[in-house]
C-alpha cells in the first residue's frame, strides 16, 4: 500500500471496527465513548504535537502527528464523513489565500 491509499485503507478498517467489542479494540472503545471521547483524545494529540514540535525532534514530531491524524479520522468515521470529503476540502483551498479563505467562509 503506498501513501496516497492510506486513508481510504485506515477508514476501511475503522468503519469495521465500529462492530467490534470496546473491550477488544481501542477504536471501539472511542466509538463507545462518544464525540465527547474522541474530542479529548484529539485535544490531547494536538497538544502533544505542538510539544514535540517546541521542544523534540522531527521523529517525534511526525509521530505524534501521526497519532492526531489517526483520532481524527476515528471521529471522521463516527461521524460518517469520508477522509476523501476533507481531501476534497483542502483540494477547494488549494492555490487560494488562506486569509481569502477563511472570509468567505461565512457567506
Amino acid at each position: 500500500m503506498n501513501e496516497g491509499e492510506i486513508l481510504a485503507e485506515l477508514a476501511a478498517v475503522l468503519r469495521e471496527r465500529r462492530c467490534a467489542d470496546p473491550a477488544e479494540s481501542y477504536v471501539a472503545a472511542l466509538y463507545a465513548g462518544g464525540v465527547e471521547l474522541m474530542a479529548a483524545k484529539i485535544s490531547e494529540e494536538a497538544a502533544e504535537v505542538v510539544a514535540a514540535a517546541r521542544t523534540e525532534g522531527d521523529q517525534a514530531l511526525i509521530h505524534e502527528s501521526a497519532d492526531l491524524w489517526f483520532h481524527t479520522l476515528v471521529l471522521l468515521c463516527h461521524k460518517n464523513i469520508a477522509p476523501q470529503a476533507v481531501l476534497a476540502e483542502l483540494r477547494r483551498r488549494f492555490g487560494r489565500s488562506g486569509l481569502e479563505e477563511k472570509a468567505g467562509r461565512g457567506k
